[in-house]
């Protein structure tokens, strides 16, 4: 039991199963290698700030690594009675003594620790999510490249509309997913601030250098006020936000290949994408996109879900937000994650049926605009006109049991082909030629400047991490040296 010198007696253990489980093993692998991160550098600043003797700060530094060392074997299996740091710092105390043991939270409280992990640990999760939508991207840029010239019917309120092609309608998606990821690393680029510093809410007294574990961390600054480090997680909400809205856009994309691959017949999938019936030896179900549809969503609910635990909630530390607020966003980040990863396995391997889509342009008479369009510019009549009469024409053409709309509407129509249609739509962001080299062009210069955003932030978080380790080992060079 920890006497914590107001307290004396041991938190009720259901309370202590609820809030940390039976053993510490879920606490020390979901967050623990994190906080280490940052104990490490709390003490290189600490030691050299001159705000721990450097002996401590080594011998303190030398138990954690060797702790980590050992995957935290020590801690594993034991109850974590008041939390993970506690029980990290009664590890420390049992090894190295009261003294150096009980150092490590000088300058900093949990309430700044916890944040400073966490933001550690969000970036890596998202920035997982990120490089899985980028791949993404990439697959709609090269399958709508390889397939721009393959006409289908566009498609409204669930009815044949006007001629595409399928690499329009990918394109189409493409800039949605660059929409989204700009909205996913615009919420990354939040996490620059370092909260570590902040204490428990009003800073401390100590003349410590928070630039200095800011650049240990990878952050872009140091703590610039104290209540709002740790009050705030609406780092969490714009990140949740960003990916539900990402979420979105998958389950769209599924929704239509789910649809074009059942009664529209426009698309198939191969059987490695592919699951049977239990029951009806028949059914070939693209599953996978269900799963899109379902997990893509994830991000809501946690939304939902951090949006309710921090409202009205004092604006300093508290447990409904820094804890209750947090706990579902890991899930949630994981589970658009596999949603995507299924979304870019559709997308490069959905089988395209030419023949049906032709077929269903045809009998969706998707060149009736066009139709209108050139008999309002003969001058002859206005669109509204044209509009009225090619609207006759199909219904003649219906009521001939599907015959074409040129064989009804004669022969100064008859070149009006889905297929000439497409050529010809070049202007308005249209399936033409002309229009779809740009919309591919511009699509790969934004997938390139996602690339290169993914690079530098990758590299400056492992430049940091790399500078940590390099710290850390010359703080133990020095213990060893001051000692012989």
């Amino acid at each position: 039991m920890r006497d914590t010198g107001r307290i004396h007696q041991q938190i009720d253990w259901r309370i202590r199963r609820v809030l940390y489980g039976q053993t510490a093993d879920a606490l020390i692998d979901a967050d623990l290698e994190f906080e280490i991160q940052v104990d490490l550098a709390h003490l290189v600043m600490m030691s050299e700030a001159g705000l721990i003797p450097l002996a401590r700060a080594a011998r303190v530094a030398l138990a954690i690594m060797q702790l980590r060392d050992s995957n935290f074997a020590a801690l594993r299996g034991r109850p974590a009675e008041r939390g993970l740091y506690l029980l990290l710092e009664d590890h420390l105390i049992a090894e190295i003594g009261e003294l150096d043991g009980g150092s490590l939270q000088l300058g900093r409280s949990r309430n700044d620790l916890g944040p400073t992990a966490m933001m550690i640990r969000l970036r890596r999760s998202a920035m997982r999510l990120i490089s899985e939508a980028s791949r993404l991207l990439a697959a709609l840029i090269h399958r709508a490249r390889a397939e721009a010239n393959l006409v289908m019917p566009g498609y409204t309120h669930m009815q044949p509309a006007q001629p595409i092609t399928i690499g329009h309608y990918l394109s189409g998606v493409a800039f949605a997913v660059v929409r989204d990821l700009l909205g996913l690393t615009t919420a990354i680029d939040g996490m620059g601030v370092c909260p570590l510093g902040a204490g428990a809410m009003a800073g401390t007294t100590l003349p410590i250098r928070p630039m200095r574990t800011a650049e240990l961390l990878g952050f872009d600054k140091p703590v610039l006020h104290s209540l709002d480090a740790v009050a705030s997680r609406d780092v969490i909400l714009r990140l949740l936000s960003a990916a539900t809205i990402f979420g979105i856009t998958l389950t769209r994309l599924a929704t239509d290949l789910l649809l074009w691959s059942s009664e529209f017949g426009l698309i198939g999938f191969p059987d490695r994408l592919s699951g049977s019936s239990s029951m009806m030896p028949q059914k070939k179900n693209a599953f996978p996109l269900e799963l899109i549809q379902g997990r893509a969503m994830a991000p809501l609910g946690a939304f939902t879900a951090a949006s309710a635990a921090m409202t009205s909630k004092p604006f300093t530390n508290a447990i409904a937000v820094g804890t209750e607020g947090v706990g579902h966003v890991w899930n949630a980040l994981g589970q658009i994650t596999d949603a995507t990863l299924l979304a870019r396995l559709a997308v490069r391997g959905f089988e395209t049926h030419p023949d049906r889509m032709r077929e269903r342009a045809e009998t969706g008479y998707v060149t009736a605009t066009a139709c209108a369009d050139v008999l309002a510019r003969q001058g002859t009549m206005s669109f509204r006109q044209a509009h009225r009469l090619i609207g006759r024409y199909v219904n003649e053409a219906i009521a001939r049991g599907g015959a074409p709309l040129a064989k009804v509407a004669g022969t100064e129509l008859a070149e009006l082909t889905s297929e000439f249609v497409v050529s010809r739509a070049n202007y308005g962001g249209g399936p033409g030629p002309t229009s779809m080299a740009a919309i591919l062009t511009t699509l790969e210069e934004d997938w390139r400047d996602i690339a290169r955003w993914k690079h530098k932030k990758r590299s400056c978080w492992a430049s940091a991490a790399s500078h940590l380790d390099d710290s850390v080992q010359q703080l133990l060079n020095r213990l060893e040296a001051e000692e012989n």
